[in-house]
């Protein structure tokens, strides 16, 4: 026997030569093991005896998944990172480089062994995804109380059609009603199944969306988020989402926000200071709020062995506003529905039994007296209470809320397709209703301007056109001073930038324009102390000192400062001139350099400036604030795009108000709101100072005066967030409906204080996307106006469903109470009430869900809504809707009691052909006010009808289910054909509802609303 130890044979660190030498074992073993089955296959057949051979045998120690890692407990581990215990990580882990060695990983290199190592950790520690909620199952359709009521109906109906027709035909109207009650839960549980497959779709494209750059083999790389493993190396910067639980090894003033762990609100002021000697925590979902310079974390825990994971499994989607509308909506109709409706009814027709108006199917008259029997008596109360309690539950709109479910499904689904992402469904609903978008930023910046002292350098410059111990400093600010990154591929000449859109800008231009080596001034000095970028001073610094010299002078230490213009300017008081010179600032030097910021920002360039100082090395020291030599200005440019504009007068045509709010200062602000047609020249309000206002102004205006100002605002120039959110609580105070579109880290407030946080899926931080409800992917803001219309399109089409569901209903309820008290046969049984009511709730909906939005309908005002953060909505059911509704259900109430009473006159038929065109002349009449209620308002319901493919099939399908009913189902049915001509009837009585429809659009209506409460 022998034996390969491999796990003795190699060290950590090579598993993936181990694996290599096991699999070529392995494959060696099989094929010697192949050939011995051949030789002994070739012995048996030809019966010759050979010499006994000796049996080899090969055992493999491969180290398990679980055995691979054994110097670390993991459980043990995850609870130190989620209890923050540093006591615990020193003394049982050896601190951080403990915890790398034991995850045999390096802090400096992150994983090596690169496929097979990286392969290999999920079977350790688990992936970085979480386990989403279970679901709905079908047995869940039978837990409703509808149903079961049904059920119990059916259950009954079944029995007694059994025992008075034998099983042979009796058990049709019991079979029927049990059939129509499980196809109607098997339609639900398809389209809670298909609505779970695009929640995934839509988890794996915004996943997807979520990159992270790590260090893998000494390589910096990016990967999607969920590709992450246990012992990468993760670069963190500001905006960033921690991607999974770890420990911060590197990186100066990190600053996170863990609201999300524990669901409350944060302020600036309440950020958890994360150090690497003090406490290195990190727990997945934080917030970084503030990153210097190379922020590395190391990864411990991934996906469901995190806080976030465990947080996770108790974590159930919400129903939207709009469905919990509906459900109360429900709910009030269903309290008298089954309740008063079921009683009265139940009142008249044992007045009719017990009065003898009541025959039984051989025409003989039920109720005799003393003479009739207990049994039969039994059976009639029985039948009497299921079809009252059938008629109350046809008064419950029960599918309007599902029907909701599957326009936003639908809807949702059709928007990925436009590259947005809708995170919460009740955004697409809420986005319709929008009165007002605020811009927060457009982030595609380039560096296109740079003055050195007063002297402009040339829009392409280089390192030779900048004197040299300026260029240095420039290097220095640029490269050190930065929360972004610059990595340059080994192979080919590709180099990718990270950070802020600014901060790409300006290291983008450094390093292609002025040589800038990050990677080597960052080996060549040591940073001492880090201020980082703060919206409210809008401006970061970092004091830096030389590493690799002994010199006196380069012990000297370099306070580097960069951020708006006019701030760095006002702590100024000196600056380089083109030659590398430094010269005093007076008054009149400040006045050219103001004068140069706004002739920048003139030309909607946003103004940088980098300063620089020189002070003695010292203990205790702090980054020297005043009396700076300024070293230049950079403008940078926010390209104009053209299909910004036409979104714009798009959104302003649909009655949207669009505000810009941006941290760039009032000159360059109003020029690029000019640009962008938010203001125009034209607009008396372009010349109104109201307009155009600074954060500073409108944050010290009083509460009364804010509230009295902000509608007249459409650009806030030099915003803090607090301007923002300030901006955002304000307006809608004014009972507006706010969308705001953003990116950066300090819009996350406004995004979640919004109605609708829309975020760009490119520039966009993590912390902006976590806070908004939906994701522009291509960072085109000609989108806005088509989620606007998708929103628009999804109110619309919920409120056709309504109506649509709402008619036949009160024709239903009505048509039946009607014949109860008139002593006649009530025209529509259980299983024919169920059959319409199933048309309506699932055929109709489809119908209907699958109307387009159109420039038309995104022309018109916005429709009132409740959102996730209004309190007062106005009605669902518009006065319009009321009007279609009632005279619509009463011509349909007027043409089936003509059938019932004198059907059978009419069209010289027996009873059970007048039944039979009764109910085929209310499924078509539901059918063609399908096509009424695709349009609410206008007359003409037929246009773009050519353009809805599936709307057409849906209909068609209706009118050949129909068909099949009545002509192939009739015992089951209780149906008898019909003729040509009687076919052509009960479609001439449907039909009528076209023109019907058009005239009622003719009558005027008042705004004020009939009823307040839907």
């Amino acid at each position: 026997m022998v034996t390969l130890d491999v796990a003795a044979k190699h060290g950590k660190g090579k598993r993936y030569k181990r694996w290599g030498l096991a699999f070529a074992t392995i494959y060696s073993a099989r094929a010697l093991f192949w050939l011995l089955d051949q030789k002994k296959n070739r012995k048996e057949n030809s019966r010759k005896l050979l010499p006994p051979t000796r049996n080899s045998f090969v055992l493999i120690d491969v180290e398990a998944p679980e055995a691979a890692f054994s110097s670390i407990d993991k459980t043990a581990l995850a609870a130190i990172v989620k209890e923050k215990n540093l006591d615990r990580l020193l003394r049982q882990l050896g601190g951080i480089e403990g915890v790398a060695s034991a995850l045999e990983t390096s802090i400096r290199n992150g994983i090596t062994g690169a496929v097979h190592d990286v392969a290999f950790r999920p079977k350790a520690f688990g992936s970085n995804t979480y386990q989403r909620p279970p679901t709905k199952s079908l047995m869940k359709g039978f837990k409703d109380i509808t149903l079961l009521i049904l059920l119990l109906c059916a259950a009954l109906s079944l029995g007694l059609g059994i025992k008075e027709h034998g099983l042979k035909e009796g058990w049709y109207d019991g079979g029927g009603i049990f059939v129509a009650i499980i196809l109607t839960i098997s339609l639900s549980a398809v389209s809670n199944f298909n609505q779970n497959r695009q929640l995934e779709k839509l988890f794996k494209v915004n996943s997807n969306t979520i990159k992270v750059n790590v260090v893998r083999d000494g390589k910096t790389q990016q990967i999607p988020i969920f590709e992450i493993v246990a012992g990468d190396v993760v670069f963190l910067n500001t905006g960033d989402q921690v991607p999974a639980d770890g420990l911060l090894f590197d990186g100066h003033h990190l600053q996170v926000d863990e609201s999300s762990l524990t669901w409350e609100g944060v302020s600036t002021t309440d950020c958890i200071q994360v150090k690497s000697n003090r406490n290195p925590f990190l727990l997945f979902g934080s917030k970084v709020v503030a990153a210097g310079e190379d922020a590395r974390m190391l990864v411990t825990s991934v996906g469901m062995n995190t806080t976030w994971g465990a947080m996770m499994t108790y974590i159930n989607e919400e129903e939207t506003p709009l469905q919990a509308r509906l459900n109360k909506f429900a709910s009030s109709i269903a309290k008298p529905g089954l309740a008063v409706l079921s009683f009265l009814i139940v009142v008249a027709l044992l007045v009719r039994y017990f009065t003898g108006n009541t025959e039984n199917e051989k025409g003989n008259q039920e109720f005799v007296g003393s003479s009739t029997k207990a049994g039969d008596m039994v059976n009639s109360m029985v039948r009497i209470i299921g079809v009252a309690v059938t008629i109350g539950l046809v008064a419950i709109p029960e599918g309007l809320s599902w029907a909701v479910a599957v326009i936003l499904a639908y809807s949702g689904n059709r928007m990925i397709a436009d590259k947005v992402i809708v995170r919460k469904r009740s955004a697409c609903e809420t986005m319709g209703s929008a009165t007002t978008i605020c811009i927060l930023t457009l982030n595609q910046v380039k560096v296109t301007k740079f003055w050195l002292g007063q002297d402009p350098i040339g829009e392409d410059p280089n390192s030779s056109s900048i004197a040299t111990n300026v260029l240095n400093l420039i290097q220095q600010g640029i490269a050190l001073n930065t929360t972004g990154s610059v990595y340059r591929a080994t192979s080919g000449s590709n180099t990718e930038f990270c950070g802020s859109p600014s901060e790409k800008a300006i290291l983008s231009w450094a390093s292609l324009k002025l040589g800038m080596e990050m990677e080597e001034l960052k080996q060549n000095y040591t940073i001492l102390l880090v201020e980082a970028f703060n919206p409210e001073k809008k401006r970061s610094g970092v004091s830096i000192r030389r590493s690799t010299s002994t010199k006196d002078d380069d012990r000297t230490i370099h306070v580097h400062w960069k951020g708006a213009a006019e701030i760095i300017l006002a702590m100024c008081s000196s600056y380089y001139d083109v030659f590398g010179r430094m010269k005093d600032m007076d008054g009149n030097e400040r006045r050219i350099f103001e004068k140069i910021i706004e002739d920048m920002a003139a030309s909607s360039l946003r103004c940088l400036a980098l300063a620089h100082v020189q002070i003695p090395d010292q203990e205790g020291h702090e980054l020297k604030e005043d009396g700076l030599p300024l070293i230049g200005l950079v403008g940078i440019e926010d390209p104009y795009r053209p299909e910004v504009r036409k979104a714009v007068d798009d959104c302003q045509k649909a009655g949207v108000n669009v505000t810009m709010i941006t941290g760039d200062n009032v000159f360059a602000a109003r020029e690029i709101a000019t640009e962008c047609g938010i203001l125009r020249p034209d607009d008396q309000d372009m010349n109104d100072t109201e307009a155009v206002v600074e954060g500073d102004v409108f944050r010290n205006y009083t509460p009364e005066e804010r509230l009295e100002k902000v509608e007249k605002i459409r650009v806030m120039a030099r915003s803090s967030p607090c301007d923002k959110l300030l901006m955002v609580q304000c307006l809608k105070e004014k009972c507006h409906v706010v969308a705001v579109t953003g990116g950066g880290t300090n819009d996350a407030q406004a995004l979640k204080e919004a109605n609708i946080g829309l975020c760009m899926g490119i520039q966009g931080t993590q912390v902006a996307k976590e806070n908004s409800d939906i994701i522009i992917l291509d960072d085109n803001f000609a989108s806005i106006p088509r989620v606007l219309g998708w929103g628009r399109c999804v109110y619309n089409n919920i409120q056709k469903i309504i109506q649509l569901q709402l008619t036949v209903n009160i024709s239903a309820i009505v048509t039946n109470i009607v014949e109860a008290v008139s002593a006649r046969e009530i025209p529509f049984t259980v299983l024919k009430l169920l059959w319409v009511n199933l048309i309506i709730d699932t055929l109709g909906a489809l119908a209907l869900a699958t109307e387009l939005p159109t420039k038309e309908l995104l022309m018109e005002k916005p429709p009132p809504v409740m959102s996730r953060t209004t309190t007062q909505a106005q009605p669902l059911i518009t006065n319009i809707m009321w009007r279609n509704v009632l005279f619509q259900a009463s011509y349909q109430v007027v043409a089936i009691l003509i059938l019932q009473f004198s059907g059978e006159s009419i069209f010289h038929v027996n009873e059970r052909v007048k039944d039979t065109m009764t109910l085929t002349t209310s499924v078509l009449c539901q059918v063609f006010n399908q096509v009424n209620a695709r349009r609410l308002e206008k007359k003409n319901v037929f246009k773009g009808i050519h353009k809805n493919k599936l709307f057409l099939g849906i209909i068609g399908m209706t009118i050949i289910l129909q068909i099949v009913v009545v002509e192939f189902l009739k015992k089951f049915t209780d149906t008898e054909s019909l003729s040509l001509g009687q076919w052509g009837a009960c479609l001439g009585i449907a039909v009528l509802s076209w023109p019907i429809g058009w005239v009622v659009k003719c009558i005027p209506i008042s705004d004020k609303p009939f009823v307040l409460h839907w």
